[in-house]
């Protein structure tokens, strides 16, 4: 077989004079698709009655837990194959990574559609979780090493760049799913596997104009007028530090707890956006679907706005205001349940969920800024393993803890009220993680603090 030459890094090389505001688009294409597995929680109640159709079949049909587990083997993945791939990404360059992604991203949909036929379970794993996943972590991290590199006078601002596509993913994903399985719904067919076929081919095709159109810089660009020693702050890395390195470091694990921490929090919420919202204010199932679209709008704007401001700000200031503000607005949340206030919840969980997608944001240039540029790619990937965690953490406490109480005959309104507790809890454990980060000493061996005082100030 040939080589396709086409897909090979040197081949994506921009050429001189090269805009560098042609890459966003590239780099959303990617994002918004495979952000669609944010709205994967419209799936989850019609799945619980594929072969019901109208009501599940107890002991046949799958439950709500059964189900979640498929999105959380894709987040699972997502990390894993960031983990262990981010170093190919490098070498490859993001069209080949890009094309991998869709390959595998829209392939998983497509033997989720057939999961869904035959109801296996352990295909719909296989899939959406292990294969769907797998191109999660592939188009998660090439479009976000590639805009960093495009953007170093703003590293924040890229990175919102990049992954408030991701964010956004169920803005177009839930209402998508919902009309889809709306239209082919019969009294033989819940409608999700012709959903699943029509998204993966639909999303197939905005994949692949992404890895076409995607560029890389050259070695050595900098944007005109930028200068990295007068930008350079107290918490930036005097030089590129290795990701053998890296990864051993204090501040690279502290960093490792503060993204799990905060995703733990919100990855929850997500997960069963549409149900949380149905079983608390006894909405239907469209208006579930509706505020899971809104706060796939709040996660991508969260996303872009707050790490744009982390430029200013810093980047320890802007995790400190995720936490503490996070923290308040969980424990508010039960008082909206028990009042019976829809609208305060919504803004209550949207500024919640618009941190979340900003601390997704933020934490690349966070690495970029105690690490370097060079192996930010394979460092990221490895970070990304917190997520991992997280998606089993997250949607499995809101899932279970939910299920349990309601078993124990707490009512469907009050079950998620508990979780929501818990949740700012571990916000404030991830601000003094954060608090506890500090500059990466240049010439000391992996895992050794700095010499003398250390120093708080932010990035």
């Amino acid at each position: 077989m040939p080589r396709l030459r086409f897909l090979d890094r040197d081949r994506t090389v921009a050429p001189a004079g090269y805009n560098r505001w042609l890459i966003p688009p590239a780099a959303l294409a990617v994002h918004l698709c495979i952000g669609q597995v944010y709205g994967f929680s419209v799936f989850n109640e019609p799945l619980t009655r594929v072969l019901g159709i109208d009501r599940p079949i107890p002991g046949k049909d799958w439950t709500i837990p059964q189900v979640g587990w498929a999105y959380s083997i894709a987040l699972v993945m997502l990390g894993l194959s960031a983990a262990v791939l981010g170093r190919w990404v490098e070498r490859a360059g993001p069209r080949k990574a890009m094309l991998a992604a869709a390959c595998c991203f829209c392939g998983g949909l497509w033997l989720s559609g057939l999961a869904v036929e035959w109801h296996s379970i352990g295909l719909l794993y296989l899939g959406y979780g292990v294969i769907g996943g797998l191109g999660l972590g592939l188009g998660y991290i090439a479009p976000v090493s590639t805009l960093v590199r495009w953007f170093p006078d703003r590293p924040g601002m890229a990175t919102g760049l990049a992954i408030m596509g991701f964010g956004g993913g169920a803005l177009i994903g839930a209402p998508l799913g919902v009309k889809l399985m709306g239209s082919f719904a019969s009294g033989t067919s819940v409608g999700v596997k012709e959903a699943f076929l029509v998204m993966g081919t639909v999303y197939f095709a905005y994949m692949i104009f992404g890895a076409v159109a995607v560029r890389v810089p050259e070695a050595g660009w900098l944007p005109q007028g930028y200068d990295p020693a007068i930008r350079r702050k107290s918490m930036m890395a005097r030089s590129d530090i290795p990701v053998e390195r890296a990864w051993r470091t204090r501040q690279f694990w502290l960093l490792w707890l503060v993204l799990c921490l905060n995703v733990t929090a919100g990855i929850g919420i997500l997960g069963q956006a549409s149900l949380m919202c149905q079983d608390m204010f006894a909405v239907s199932a469209a208006v579930g679907g509706g505020f899971a679209g809104l706060l796939s709008l709040a996660n991508m704007g969260g996303r872009l706005a707050w790490s744009s401001l982390s430029d200013l700000t810093g980047r320890k200031v802007i995790y400190a205001v995720y936490f503490l503000l996070g923290a308040v607005l969980y424990a508010l949340i039960p008082l909206t349940q028990e009042s019976g206030s829809v609208a305060p919840f919504v803004v209550l969980t949207a500024l919640i969920i618009s941190m979340y997608g900003g601390g997704f944001a933020t934490i690349p240039a966070y690495l970029r800024d105690l690490f370097g540029t060079l192996h930010l790619g394979a460092i990221h990937g490895r970070l990304i393993t917190a997520w991992s965690v997280a998606a089993l953490l997250g949607p499995q406490l809101v899932n279970y803890l939910s299920t349990y109480r309601i078993a124990r005959g707490v009512p469907r309104a009050e079950a998620y009220n508990l979780t929501m507790y818990l949740m700012a809890g571990l916000l404030l454990a991830g601000l003094v993680c954060n608090l506890l980060v500090r500059p990466v000493a240049a010439g000391r061996s992996a895992g050794q603090p700095p010499d003398g005082p250390s120093t708080t100030s932010a990035s």
